[in-house]
């Protein structure tokens, strides 16, 4: 009888805990869910802040993104507090230059304002600000780490990278 090759030694399967199993079995359906009111990037509804910024975020939130018959630029749809709204009108071609870095070319040619009360109906919205996740020790180890280098920019940059680093759970 002949034998059969032996199975591959790899690293064991990485269990899922919690709310990752949850998380895996509904990725899909949130996936379809957003590209069927046109968002193709979940990305943009929950790293709202950090694609456009705080002061922004705080104004407005992305609800559709529509694209035209020619496919050539979509039309990004944001919802904004009525008393913000000129202050956001100023910053449109910022917020489009923004998003556009977020999905890595010119997906968005215009951005569209839609004016809603400060109360009302999105109050039963839930926010889509991530949980901060600072860890102190690894503010502090990442601190230690980048404290040598002189440019200011590269410093804070390699700052955040150390921090996400050292903030991962260990497996």
């Amino acid at each position: 009888m002949p034998r059969r090759p032996a199975a591959p030694q790899g690293p064991p399967e990485r269990r899922l805990r919690g709310f990752e199993a949850a998380g895996a079995l509904l990725q899909p359906r949130i996936r379809a869910a957003g590209e069927a009111r046109g968002f193709a990037v979940a990305r943009l509804l929950t790293h709202w802040a950090e694609i456009v910024g705080p002061e922004i975020a705080r104004h407005c939130r992305p609800v559709k993104m529509g694209y035209g018959r020619e496919g050539l630029g979509a039309s990004l749809t944001l919802l904004v507090q009525g008393a913000a709204a000129p202050m956001i009108e100023m910053q449109k071609e910022r917020i489009r230059e923004r998003v556009n870095a977020c999905h890595g070319y010119n997906a968005v040619a215009r951005v569209l304002l839609t004016q809603t009360a400060a109360t009302g109906f999105a109050e039963a919205q839930a926010p889509f600000e991530p949980k901060p996740r600072e860890n102190p020790a690894a503010v502090q180890g990442a601190r230690e780490l980048t404290g040598e280098v002189r440019d200011g920019a590269l410093r804070e940059a390699l700052e955040l990278l150390a921090r996400n680093i050292l903030s991962r759970p260990r497996n």
